[in-house]
């Protein structure tokens, strides 16, 4: 059964860093896309960060670019998002989600649109200015 725990969400300043975790279980990387998403309040869920099965390829949303960073943990099947620089506009609430490699072939497919499945329960993540 695929299982996914997201958690390091948090309050934080405009311009801090937060690092989120996803304890997956279930599924290895080898075979599953995996990636972040968020849901701001009244906007729809967006795909920010993903990596394809045995992280082929990669894909970022252009608003977090060169601000926050994917990185994976075979060993511990966890994967994390290092947020630096926040803004205020990146409140929301943060999902991890993994998806079969045969329903998506590229980390773009996977992120847009969000899948249907595999979810994680989502963490909040508040930036205040």
């Amino acid at each position: 059964e695929v299982q996914l725990q997201a958690s390091g969400g948090g309050l934080v300043q405009a311009g801090g860093s937060l690092r989120l975790s996803c304890a997956a279980s279930g599924f290895t990387f080898d075979d599953y896309a995996i990636g972040w998403f968020r849901q701001a309040p009244g906007k729809e869920r967006e795909g920010i960060a993903c990596v394809s099965d045995r992280g082929r390829s990669a894909y970022y949303v252009n608003s977090v670019k060169g601000r926050f960073i994917f990185s994976s943990d075979s060993a511990k099947n966890s994967f994390y998002l290092q947020m630096n620089s926040l803004k205020p506009e990146d409140t929301a609430v943060y999902y991890c989600a993994a998806a079969g490699r045969w329903d998506y072939s590229t980390a773009y497919d996977f992120c847009v649109p969000p899948p249907r499945r595999y979810w994680g329960q989502g963490t909040q993540v508040t930036v205040s200015s």
